[in-house]
């Protein structure tokens, strides 16, 4: 058995390049549970002390809408936190892990809407057993919600930058002309993009010139999706330039 095997996601581009991303334990995974049961908890005693006070209603009433309410919150807050935080919940981002998808492409809302519905079968019988034993057993400890989802946790480690000086543009960087729109784009380069835009930086003259074009058309073109620049400052760039720029705003002030 490959001693890695619960330890690393390695993720291999068509161009032959490859990234290891470390994964997320179990045990870190149910502390940053533990974190975020406590803050659902707390928000959920509030909601039932409200209701308990609304005049009108029965016992049974409120009691119904107290376990209603829970699953309301329990599920949503998930849902909303880990798609506006880029897979990042409370306790996630205490504990420094994050969710991706499984070939790192960008998280949809559909993955992370269907990996914390199942969320209520990985919690059978009783503390998380099921997901547990799935974490254990597949390659990626993955829990059901992330094998139907796509989707793995991933430890967000601090990002190791061995040169800046290969980042700087040889010429003037025109997005920054833009200092709007490059603070957006500082904002949105998840972690996982930057690094693999780095790595390919670092990389590239070990590449073959047709593998090296489209390694950085495909950064490229991920890399615009994010924001939108002016014609004129985007126009006459490669598609490495136009990489080279964007990492020498997200890494450098």
């Amino acid at each position: 058995m490959d001693s890695r095997r619960h330890s690393t996601l390695t993720i291999r581009t068509p161009e032959g390049v490859a990234f290891a991303v470390p994964l997320a334990g179990l045990v870190t995974r149910m502390l940053a549970y533990c974190i975020d049961l406590a803050c659902i908890s707390v928000v959920t005693g509030m909601a039932g002390h409200l209701l308990s006070g609304m005049a009108g209603l029965s016992v049974d009433a409120v009691r119904a809408l107290t376990v209603l309410t829970y699953l309301l919150i329990s599920i949503g807050y998930a849902i909303a936190l880990e798609w506006f935080w880029r897979g990042q919940t409370l306790g996630k981002r205490a504990l420094r892990i994050r969710v991706m998808d499984r070939d790192a492409l960008r998280l949809r809302p559909s993955q992370v809407i269907l990996r914390n519905l199942i969320r209520a079968v990985d919690m059978l019988p009783v503390l998380y057993a099921v997901g547990g034993v799935a974490c254990l057993l597949t390659r990626h400890a993955q829990r059901l919600g992330d094998l139907a989802a796509n989707t793995v946790v991933v430890r967000a480690a601090t990002l190791q930058i061995p040169d800046l000086s290969q980042i700087h543009a040889s010429r003037f960087n025109s997005l920054r002309e833009h200092a709007h729109l490059a603070a957006r784009l500082r904002r949105r380069v998840t972690p996982e993009l930057a690094a693999v835009g780095l790595e390919a930086i670092l990389r590239r003259d070990s590449l073959e010139p047709a593998d090296r074009l489209k390694l950085f058309e495909d950064l490229a073109r991920a890399m615009k999706s994010l924001v939108e620049f002016p014609a004129e400052s985007t126009e006459t760039l490669a598609d490495e330039h136009y990489v080279r720029n964007v990492l020498e705003i997200v890494f450098t002030r």
